[in-house]
């Protein structure tokens, strides 16, 4: 544990997360993690794991821009894909350790409600990460894993946990974003967010001091989520009717613009 706050205060994450990894394998054998702990192993690998995804977006963001070109630089190109590959590989160990520690190591031991809902939040989430480069089957079964992690999660937290309850709420932050940047479900989305942020709103009143703040941030989040997904899709809705009304006004075929 020392050397894992140690790694924290000089923010090595890689090391931190290391660290942790032993703290569970040697904890979970004798019995759960406690908030400390949970707060360091997430912090570990979220901060490792953020950095990385930071670098990717930028590096593919690059790709993009070099392929667009009308007279591509082939050297420059196939370098930016190797280090995009590079840094895909290394998100990819990291999903892939932090998975491997809850499959088999925390959840089967785990007993507490609203530790599990925590841990398969985490599981949702780090398989979501994977969907963000992944193609091809690879992308539909870390995609299917998400959704099955987040799934399982909120039928807990609706059973276990109240509607202002932090981890509730961010698991609604989570599994909206999954729907609506993943599986590209606007709808889906909208209705999961606006369904836990109404259900919080109600019992605001009795919600307590020790969670209030974290709980009224998460809740901002998703508000802002809602107004900027219902514009989205309001805007959709306008483009798709003036373009409908073009095509019918210039005689088009409407059944081929559909195919």
């Amino acid at each position: 544990m020392y050397l894992a706050k140690l790694s924290k205060e000089a923010e090595r994450y890689d090391e931190m997360r290391k660290a942790m990894d032993k703290v569970v394998q040697t904890v979970q054998l004798l019995w759960e993690l406690d908030l400390e702990e949970r707060n360091l192993l997430n912090m570990a690998y979220k901060d490792a794991v953020s950095t990385r995804r930071s670098s990717w977006r930028t590096v593919n963001s690059l790709a993009q821009e070099q392929e667009k070109k009308e007279v591509k630089n082939d050297h420059h190109l196939a370098m930016i894909k190797d280090y995009r590959a590079s840094i895909e590989s290394e998100i990819n160990d990291i999903c892939g350790s932090i998975l491997q520690l809850v499959d088999e190591h925390i959840l089967p031991t785990t007993t507490s409600p609203e530790v599990k809902v925590l841990f398969l939040k985490m599981k949702g989430d780090y398989h979501r990460y994977l969907t963000e480069f992944k193609t091809g089957d690879e992308m539909t079964e870390a995609s299917d894993k998400a959704l099955s992690a987040y799934s399982s999660a909120r039928e807990l937290a609706l059973i276990e946990l109240s509607p202002t309850h932090p981890t509730r709420l961010a698991l609604a932050l989570n599994f909206s974003i999954f729907y609506y940047e993943i599986m590209n479900s606007p709808d889906e989305a909208i209705k999961e967010a606006r369904k836990a942020f109404e259900s919080a709103i109600k019992e605001l009143d009795v919600l307590g001091e020790d969670s209030y703040k974290e709980s009224t941030t998460v809740m901002q989040h998703l508000r802002r989520n809602l107004t900027l997904w219902s514009s989205d899709l309001l805007e959709d809705s306008r483009k798709y009717t003036k373009k409908s009304n073009s095509i019918r006004a210039n005689g088009d075929c409407l059944e081929e613009k559909k195919t």
